[in-house]
């Protein structure tokens, strides 16, 4: 019997929006993740920037898409732990 191979591909889309006041920066970012199911989660993350810091804008970028993501992951494993425990009836702790 010969292996078989299958390829599914998941697309997680991030979006970024910086919000500008006198006294700070804040970079928002929202990471949405849509199988080809139909299910789809959204991870939030948030970084800030404090007017004596440095103006790199990537930073904050990097900071909050990375906030974002491992939100996104929380959730996926809190998905993955709920299937487990509806298919085998045993609680699993990821």
């Amino acid at each position: 019997m010969g292996s078989m191979h299958t390829m599914k591909r998941w697309n997680v889309d991030i979006l970024l929006s910086e919000e500008t006041t006198e006294e700070s920066a804040r970079t928002w970012c929202e990471a949405g993740l849509d199988s080809e199911d139909g299910s789809s989660l959204r991870g939030h993350g948030m970084a800030r920037k404090h007017p004596a810091d440095e103006d790199v804008p990537e930073i904050g970028d990097e900071l909050a898409v990375s906030r974002a993501l491992a939100d996104l992951a929380r959730q996926l494993r809190q998905v993955a732990a709920e299937d487990i425990s509806d298919h085998t009836g045993t609680p699993w702790r990821p």
